[in-house]
């Protein structure tokens, strides 16, 4: 062997070697990755993206307390309307260079033009600036009670801090560039929509010292490499690659999938939200029939929570119905209000819609036919509708299309739709500002667009208060007036636990979809 072919040979060993030795998580997600934006969308995707590559200033524990994360110190002022914020050291973008209070403000400015919480608090400030790199700070107007909670929101949309250059994207026009100075880089040129999403381990993180728990605490990766397979969506198949350890974890599994999981040998079950989710039928309040409240009235009496429940889930253990708009046995969970509800039935249902004038208008639907912990959802939504006497036109396609599809506010016979079916985690809408159904400004609130000027008196009062009593009153009334003007149906709540190889650990309790701290062993 001459001494070229001897050197090649010896590289390619210690190439192989290295690969070998490379720690590689292996993920199957629970829905595809189209938009990397992660304030474009409350798709939890997106969400879970902005995870991996960027961080935030604070973040929520698994008790619902905020804490710092990118910042180090903060004080107030004695009229609570300036607030001075201190940048931890070490913070680093990807592209090596440092993250700055500008960075900061920026960020928080385009987050807060179309986060819903975002916008609210954006109400309060008069201006952000920065007097020097680890310093920002924010002026308000008046004092407001929400300034830490909304900074940090630890579910769609999140507050992720981002280079200045690409923060300045205007807010109607996604970003191009993914750069963060989060625990992960994204690899751009590997990512293919529909395939493949990779991240590799950010080297020069430094993580905080504290204990992870939620968003919150020390980001430690013990991995060198994750690896999002976007293409394997047969429930059956993502099994049998489990089982065999061709993957390593598969997040929030069919239901139907369970009783085999739990006889797979090498799998175990984690609940990594023990609160859970929220599931939700979302009106279109622009254009008929639901533009007219008593309909909506209507097909809230019909969408009576145990027949969504019980088809979707199926699994008693796993799920509860819910009669608040708010998580269950959180501080605003109340049943205040929700009679036209969780106390109607089909016959009241009917009553309704005879009394409120409908005119036949047919009710388009859209069913994802590709995200398993919904996709039942709106089959049973268009069965009720139509034993309340609706017209049903229930329209199949992807997730990532009725994501598209939703945003669009042309009548449904142009594109448009009357009813999309979706799930929230518990701190997406735990309380009146977090909750995005609830934002009630028209065109500015989240898909649907409700108006009403009551419920966004109320959410302004609910910003301002301090006093907690007080807090859960105007949260109370604000759910009230919102089964009245009828912006969205809740549909009970539950739990999708991971399934995992049994040689992964370290999975972070109440953070959503995050892999920072996991272990392959």
């Amino acid at each position: 062997m001459n001494r070229k072919i001897l050197a090649a040979v010896l590289l390619a060993a210690a190439a192989f070697s290295a690969a070998a030795q490379e720690k590689v998580l292996r993920v199957v997600p629970h829905s595809n990755l189209s938009i990397l934006d992660p304030i474009w969308t409350t798709q939890f995707m997106a969400r879970n993206h902005g995870y991996m590559i960027y961080d935030t200033l604070f973040g929520t524990d698994e008790k619902n307390r905020v804490q710092p994360q990118m910042v180090d110190t903060w004080t107030v002022s004695p009229d609570k309307r300036l607030w001075t914020f201190k940048l931890r050291d070490g913070l680093e973008f990807h592209d090596g260079k440092p993250v700055t209070g500008e960075d900061v403000a920026a960020s928080i400015a385009r987050w807060g033009k179309r986060d819903a919480m975002g916008q609210k608090l954006m109400t309060f400030v008069e201006r952000m600036d920065s007097p020097d790199p680890r310093t920002f700070r924010i002026f308000l107007r008046e004092a407001c009670g929400i300034m830490l909670e909304a900074l940090g929101k630890p579910s769609s949309n999140v507050p992720f801090i981002m280079t200045k250059r690409v923060a300045d994207t205007p807010a109607d026009k996604q970003i191009e560039e993914h750069i963060g100075s989060g625990p992960y880089i994204f690899v751009r040129d590997q990512f293919k929509p529909g395939d493949k999403a990779v991240y590799v381990k950010n080297a020069k993180y430094k993580p905080r010292k504290e204990t992870p728990s939620g968003t919150a605490g020390g980001k430690h990766v013990y991995v060198d490499r994750v690896e999002w397979n976007l293409a394997l969506r047969d429930g059956q198949a993502q099994v049998n690659a489990l089982a065999k350890g061709e993957i390593d974890v598969l997040e929030r599994p069919a239901f139907e999938s369970y009783e085999q999981l739990k006889k797979a040998d090498g799998v175990v079950l984690v609940t990594k939200d023990p609160l859970g989710f929220q599931y939700m039928g979302r009106f279109n309040h622009l254009h008929p029939p639901f533009n007219n409240p008593k309909i909506r009235q209507a097909a809230i009496a019909a969408m009576q929570q145990e027949p969504f429940l019980r088809a979707q889930v199926g699994i008693k253990e796993f799920y509860k119905p819910c009669a608040s708009m708010y998580t269950c046995g959180t501080p605003y969970g109340s049943a205040k209000g929700s009679e036209i509800q969780s106390k109607s039935n089909m016959k009241k249902a009917q009553e309704l819609l005879k009394a409120s004038g409908y005119d036949g208008t047919p009710v388009v639907i859209l069913k994802p036919t590709d995200l398993a912990a919904i996709q039942k959802l709106p089959d049973v939504a268009a069965q009720l509708l139509r034993q309340a006497g609706f017209k049903v036109d229930l329209q199949a396609m992807d997730w990532n299309t009725v994501v598209s599809r939703r945003s669009k506010k042309e009548a449904p016979a142009q594109g448009g739709w009357n009813i999309f079916l979706t799930a929230w985690l518990a701190p997406d809408v735990w309380n009146p500002l977090t909750n995005a159904a609830l934002g009630a400004a028209g065109e500015k609130s989240w898909f649907g667009w409700p108006t009403d000027e009551q419920i966004e008196k109320l959410r302004d009062q609910f910003a301002r208060e301090t006093d907690e009593g007080k807090k859960k009153a105007l949260a109370e009334a604000i759910q009230v007036r919102a089964f009245e003007v009828g912006t969205h149906a809740p549909l009970g709540e539950y739990v999708n636990p991971y399934a995992v190889r049994k040689n992964i650990t370290g999975l972070v309790i109440g953070s959503g979809d995050t892999y920072w701290n996991v272990k392959k062993n």
